[in-house]
């Protein structure tokens, strides 16, 4: 139970809910207040009612991506902020509103102020292969979300699609209309659907993805002389470019 956490919104009975599930499972000793948009005054009081609960519980909140509501969360009680508006593979927030922030800049802008005050921030979204998440480290992010590239594994929630002989998983965002009718009766008239849903080609067990994304991390740490994974900000520097990959022979590929 040690690694299992207790996530929760924000709505009226949320919090009577959480009690009770913590209270059935004392074992549990994370808690994840989770928002797509943490910015409002009843987050932040919902966040504070948490902590007065639960005095001793690791708290995550989120979703931020500016210094300022890091330090606001930290203050309030959260342990953990996640940051990220926009930047995941199934999320269309950026598409549907003209909201976001990119990736990279608010973890740097997060990581600095959550530090600062002793907390911590787990970059949520916006990976896409092993590098991003050493990017991720390199910005300062204490721990990395990963969706779309752990989606479509055995491990993975959700049946198997067979179709045509090749076989498929289906990954859908949080605010997407298939996760909000399965979970919340539908999509609310007052508001639009934020998330896509795809079918991802099975990809079989995790394990190789896993050891695929530890082995570029461990690369990372030996090209920057990082002796462990806590060092590896200390060690980035960051450098804006038009182009990062060569891709000439990637139409001719499988692997990219």
């Amino acid at each position: 139970m040690y690694y299992v956490a207790a996530s929760s919104g924000t709505s009226e009975g949320d919090l009577t809910k959480l009690v009770n599930i913590l209270e059935a499972a004392p074992g549990v000793q994370y808690i994840c207040v989770d928002v797509a948009n943490g910015y409002s005054e009843h987050f932040v009081q919902f966040v504070r009612d948490v902590r007065k609960r639960f005095p001793k519980h690791t708290i995550m909140a989120g979703n931020v991506v500016t210094g300022e509501m890091v330090e606001e969360l930290i203050l309030s009680g959260a342990d953990i902020i996640k940051v990220g508006i926009g930047p995941g593979s199934v999320c269309t927030t950026r598409k549907k509103t003209g909201v976001g922030y990119p990736q990279l800049s608010a973890v740097i802008e997060c990581a600095d102020a959550a530090h600062g005050l002793g907390g911590h921030i787990i970059s949520d979204g916006g990976c896409t292969c092993p590098g991003d998440v050493a990017k991720a480290f390199g910005a300062g992010a204490d721990y990395v979300m990963l969706g779309g590239m752990l989606a479509g594994h055995t491990e993975s929630g959700g049946e198997i699609i067979e179709r045509n002989g090749k076989k498929f998983k289906l990954f859908y965002g949080m605010s997407s209309a298939t996760a909000m009718r399965r979970h919340a009766g539908g999509v609310a008239e007052y508001r639009a659907s934020e998330g896509k849903t795809v079918e991802i080609e099975y990809r079989g067990d995790v394990e190789a993805t896993i050891q695929d994304i530890l082995g570029g991390i461990r690369s990372t740490c030996t090209y920057v002389g990082a002796g462990k994974l806590k060092e590896l900000s200390r060690r980035t520097t960051f450098i804006r470019v038009t182009q990062q990959l060569n891709e000439i022979f990637t139409p001719f590929t499988k692997e990219h």
